[in-house]
């Protein structure tokens, strides 16, 4: 399976809290939702089609428990096409946390993470997916694991909450394979990784 992310970001990079503002208030972020209906019927398309051609879905905790306590139960949202396409696919999670996950088809990702995320991405079959899940995303990013990242840019500034990326890390050359803007200025750029970036010299 090739192995995709899918982060929503805000200009700044923030992805914390990006759906309903009532969701998730860690250290009192209070700018929950800026990116909740900004694209346009092309973006949430393009979003819908992205869930459904997924073999399997990877999440990291958090993301995990948001995702079951709403695309996993709730009803109207289980009917969507992206609930449709989560509900039946299998899930994995990698946490030491997590001991009785309530979602059905999921399976708790625990010891080697590295050798169990590579187990996955060696079966046959389309696409393991990640949504959400910064800190996952930053770990496989740095273990060479992610095949191919889409990056869906929400244009507003929130100016304070957990970014996709610290501000120290891993440096990665990216090529970009697609990109296109939609009516409302959201973007979506596909990249795969390149190794390291080159630098130029005096």
């Amino acid at each position: 399976m090739k192995l995709t992310t899918m982060p929503q970001i805000s200009i700044d990079g923030v992805m914390q809290n990006n759906g309903a503002p009532t969701d998730d208030h860690p250290n009192g972020f209070e700018r929950g939702g800026w990116a909740l209906g900004k694209g346009d019927d092309g973006t949430r398309t393009f979003i819908t089609q992205t869930y459904q051609r997924a073999e399997a879905f990877l999440f990291g905790r958090r993301t995990y428990e948001l995702f079951a306590g709403s695309w996993g139960s709730i009803d109207q949202m289980r009917a969507h096409p992206i609930g449709v396409a989560s509900n039946e696919a299998p899930k994995y999670v990698a946490s030491t946390l997590l001991t009785a996950p309530r979602w059905e088809d999921t399976t708790v990702l625990r010891g080697d993470l590295a050798a169990a995320v590579s187990e996955l991405k060696a079966k046959p079959g389309g696409e393991l997916q990640v949504h959400g899940s910064g800190a996952l995303v930053r770990w496989l990013l740095a273990n060479d694991l992610v095949d191919e990242m889409t990056l869906i840019v929400i244009p507003v500034i929130v100016g304070l909450g957990a970014r996709l990326f610290p501000e120290t890390g891993p440096d990665l050359a990216l090529d970009l394979v697609e990109s296109r803007v939609d009516s409302k200025g959201v973007t979506t750029q596909v990249f795969r990784p390149a190794g390291r970036p080159q630098y130029a010299t005096a």
